[in-house]
């Protein structure tokens, strides 16, 4: 089994800044890509960005120039640095990852979810 962890959600003022984690563990062979989506109140949920094992990067339109997206395979780890941050970036954040496991079999893994709220 393969687990994701966000954490580094909250509440933040707008125009300010977070920084995402998401941690995978388990029965880990190989992390293919990996990525961030959200999911709003009453919207479904929408690709923010992604990373492929080889570092090339995808972002949605409303995350180009704002968020950028890493990850440091060392530690399975993927990261979320978003930027001037709107109300309209309230959501739950949700890390995604494409993991090879010990058993050679491929799946699509989902963590658990991280709430951000822009608000003054």
């Amino acid at each position: 089994q393969v687990h994701l962890v966000e954490s580094g959600g909250g509440l933040v003022q707008p125009g300010g800044s977070l920084r995402l984690s998401c941690a995978a563990s388990g029965s880990i062979f190989r992390i293919n890509d990996m990525g961030w989506y959200r999911q709003a109140p009453g919207k479904e949920r929408e690709l923010v960005a992604t990373i492929t094992s080889s570092g090339t990067t995808n972002y949605a339109d409303s995350a180009k120039g704002r968020c950028t997206i890493s990850r440091e395979d060392a530690k399975n780890t993927v990261y979320l640095q978003i930027n001037s941050l709107k109300p309209e970036d309230t959501a739950v954040y949700y890390c995604n990852a494409v993991v090879t496991t010990t058993w050679s079999r491929t799946y699509n893994y989902w963590g658990q979810g991280t709430q951000v709220t822009v608000s003054s």
